[in-house]
C-alpha cells in the first residue's frame, strides 16, 4: 500500500502568522478578509513592518487584521478605515473589503462624535516626566525680570550722577553727596560749621560744588591719590591728612573751598584749572 505525501504548506510571512484553519468568517467562494490582505501583501513583496510604516497602523493591529481579529481595531468604524488603508497599499479593492466586512459583521456605523481615525501610534503622556518647556519659559521670564530690576535700580540710584566714583574712597575721605544736579547747593555757613572743629595738627580741606560741576583730583602728603572724579553740582568732598593736601581743580569757579575751618570762597575763576596745596595751620596756597 502506497502512502501519498500531502503537499507542504509554507507560511507566506513569518512576521504575520495566519491560523492553520480558515477563518470562520471566510465565505465559500474564497479566503477570508485577513487571508486576502496577507496574501496580497506577500505578493507585493512587503513585510508587516513596511505596511505599518506606510499606513501608520501599528504592527500588532496589522497582525490581528490579517488573522481576522478585528477587536484590536477598537470598533467597526476604525476597522473599516484600516481595511481601506491596507487594501490600498497591497493593491486590493478597499471598498469591496469594507462591504464584505459589513456583510459579515453588521452594517456601517456612524462616526462617533469627537473621534478620529487612529492611523498612528498612540502617544501617552508621562506625567512623571518633568515639563522642560514650562521650566525653560519660567527661567527666561526670571532672567528678564532680574535684568529689568537691575536696570531700574541702577537708573534710580545712579542715573543722575554720571561722574560719581564707583570705587570705595580711601580712608579720611568722605563719601560724595547723593543729591541730584538740580538740588540747591548747600549754604557756606553750614559747610563752615561742619569743619569748624577740624583738628589743629592736621590739614582739613572741604570742597563744595555750586551750581555747576568741576573735575577734581586730591592727593595726600605721601602722594597717594585720595580722589579723582567729577564733583557734581551740590556734592562735596572732605580730605584730611597730617602733612598736606594737594589739589587740582578744573572749572575752579564752580567749587567753594574751606581749609582748616576757614571759608576761602571760590577756588578760582569759571573754567580755570588751579593747582593748590594746603598744610596744617593757616591756609597757604602752594
Amino acid at each position: 500500500m502506497t502512502i501519498g505525501k500531502s503537499p507542504r504548506r509554507s507560511a507566506p510571512d513569518s512576521s504575520a502568522p495566519i491560523p492553520a484553519e480558515e477563518s470562520s468568517r471566510a465565505t465559500a467562494g474564497g479566503p477570508s478578509i485577513g487571508r486576502q490582505l496577507a496574501r496580497a501583501r506577500i505578493d507585493a513583496g512587503l513585510t508587516v513592518d513596511q505596511v505599518s510604516t506606510r499606513t501608520r497602523i501599528r504592527v500588532p493591529i496589522v497582525h490581528a487584521i490579517e488573522s481576522d481579529d478585528f477587536e484590536r481595531c477598537g470598533g467597526a468604524f476604525y476597522a473599516r478605515g484600516h481595511l481601506r488603508l491596507l487594501a490600498r497599499e497591497v493593491g486590493l479593492d478597499g471598498e469591496a473589503l469594507v462591504a464584505r466586512y459589513d456583510a459579515e459583521h453588521g452594517g456601517p456605523a456612524a462616526l462617533p462624535a469627537g473621534q478620529l481615525l487612529d492611523t498612528g501610534p498612540i502617544k501617552v503622556r508621562d506625567h512623571n516626566r518633568p515639563n522642560w518647556t514650562a521650566a525653560m519659559v519660567v527661567a527666561i521670564l526670571a532672567v528678564v525680570v532680574l535684568i529689568g530690576y537691575n536696570l531700574v535700580g541702577s537708573s534710580s540710584s545712579g542715573g543722575n550722577q554720571p561722574g560719581a566714583a564707583s570705587a570705595p574712597l580711601p580712608s579720611g575721605v568722605s563719601a560724595p553727596a547723593t543729591g541730584s544736579p538740580s538740588a540747591q547747593p548747600p549754604a557756606p555757613e553750614s559747610s563752615v560749621a561742619a569743619i569748624a572743629a577740624a583738628p589743629a595738627d592736621k590739614v582739613t580741606v572741604k570742597l563744595v560744588a555750586g551750581a555747576d560741576k568741576s573735575w577734581v583730583t586730591a592727593k595726600d602728603g605721601n602722594g597717594k591719590s585720595l580722589y579723582s572724579n567729577n564733583l557734581e553740582a551740590g556734592q562735596d568732598q572732605t580730605f584730611t591728612d597730617p602733612k598736606k593736601i594737594t589739589l587740582v581743580i578744573g572749572n575752579a569757579g564752580a567749587v567753594h573751598l574751606f581749609v582748616n575751618g576757614k571759608d576761602l570762597g571760590p577756588a578760582g575763576q569759571d573754567g580755570q584749572v588751579v593747582h593748590l596745596t594746603y598744610t596744617p595751620g593757616d591756609p597757604q596756597a602752594g
